[in-house]
């Protein structure tokens, strides 16, 4: 499989659906600020350990559902090209913002263990509303994670690879995730992506060589690429 580029992709590409949101969803579960007081100087006090190991699974969430939104693109390199080109990239940029910004969770929980709660959440204030934090890490880079993901799998939809469900699932879990406090039903907000993008993920363990070379684009032989080529490239 690892001879093989077609082999490895389509196997890489749909693990990662299915491992990405699921360490999402596992990492809020474990969260003692979703449990417990919502000021998360505080409840990272009260169980540190979760506390950081949630932070890395949250942090690696975002940096594997990076590659797994370029692996969503292959489906696409016959229909909804352009808008993958487009879209697909600021997605990607967005995780790798989005999990950069898991570094803020030991800062918080070194800060809670020697200030209080209301100074912690005033020296973290400060050091977020930064100029070189606010565009290098948040503005507007986190948005194209939470929204630029539903939207490529619009694209996904609409080249055939997805039923509507699944962006639609997606679009509701992140995006209602925003309008709600952190807690609780966020388990169900995340969990929900989980699912859809999971699907897509067992769709692409599933599918032969054949089907996930037939996504790509071949020249007509003989003209710009030799029939050999054409008809065994991956």
């Amino acid at each position: 499989m690892f001879n093989d580029s077609a082999d490895f992709r389509r196997v890489a590409s749909g693990t990662l659906l299915i491992v990405a949101p699921l360490l999402q969803a596992v990492a809020v579960i474990l969260d003692p600020g979703t449990w417990g007081d919502d000021r998360e100087a505080v409840s990272y006090g009260a169980n540190p350990a979760l506390a950081q190991t949630q932070s890395a699974m949250y942090h690696w969430a975002y940096l594997l559902t990076a590659l797994a939104a370029l692996g969503l693109l292959h489906v696409m390199r016959r229909r909804a090209v352009l808008f993958g080109h487009i879209v697909g990239p600021l997605t990607v940029l967005g995780y790798i913002n989005l999990s950069g910004m898991l570094m803020i969770d030991p800062v918080e929980w070194w800060l809670g263990q020697h200030n209080s709660p209301e100074e912690s959440t005033r020296i973290l204030d400060e050091m977020l509303n930064l100029p070189g934090v606010v565009l290098g890490f948040q503005m507007p880079w986190l948005f194209f994670a939470i929204f630029g993901l539903p939207v490529l799998l619009v694209g996904v939809w609409r080249a055939g690879f997805a039923h509507w469900w699944v962006p639609l699932v997606v679009a509701i879990g992140y995006g209602t995730s925003l309008l709600i406090p952190y807690g609780p039903v966020t388990v169900v907000m995340w969990a929900a992506p989980a699912v859809a993008l999971g699907s897509l993920g067992v769709k692409m363990l599933r599918m032969d060589r054949r089907e996930w070379v037939s996504h790509y684009p071949t020249a007509a032989p003989g003209r710009t690429t030799p029939d050999s080529y054409a008809n065994t490239t991956a």
